[in-house]
């Protein structure tokens, strides 16, 4: 595993968040809607923010927002998001600690250029496990 970093989920106001966090941390800030990204999402979601880093050094915080009308509960919005170093690792992962659990999203290719999956544990931790490809 590369790392393991904490992943936001906000309704609606991530950019105001991640803004905030910026000015606090400093470093790098990256910031993408769904429009930006061309990513399709259900009627709303166009302006939300689909996703956002900051990066200072080894600190890496990711967010993004929820869909419109999602369910979203405050305090319970924490990811633990897993950068695996190959496919075969993040199978592995996804397998064990998804066991018992609840999958979100199977682990599949994404616009990014990344594998990614998600799931709650069996114990409600939420997990992403991200495995870029190779570039081209």
């Amino acid at each position: 595993m590369k790392t393991l970093q904490p992943y936001l989920n906000f309704d609606g106001n991530t950019r105001e968040a991640m803004t905030f966090y910026h000015e606090c941390l400093g470093g790098d800030f990256m910031i993408q809607t769904f429009a930006e990204a061309g990513t399709p999402g259900p009627p709303g979601a166009e302006d939300r923010v689909v996703h956002a880093r900051i990066t200072r050094g080894p600190l890496v915080i990711m967010a993004s927002d929820t869909m419109p009308g999602m369910p979203f509960h405050p305090g319970n919005n924490v990811h633990l998001c897993v950068e695996c170093d190959t496919a075969s690792e993040q199978d592995r992962l996804f397998s064990s600690l998804a066991h018992g659990g609840k999958v979100a999203m199977p682990l599949q290719d994404t616009f990014w250029g990344a594998r990614f999956g998600m799931f709650v544990d069996k114990f409600g931790v939420a997990w992403m496990l991200n495995c870029e490809k190779p570039k081209a």
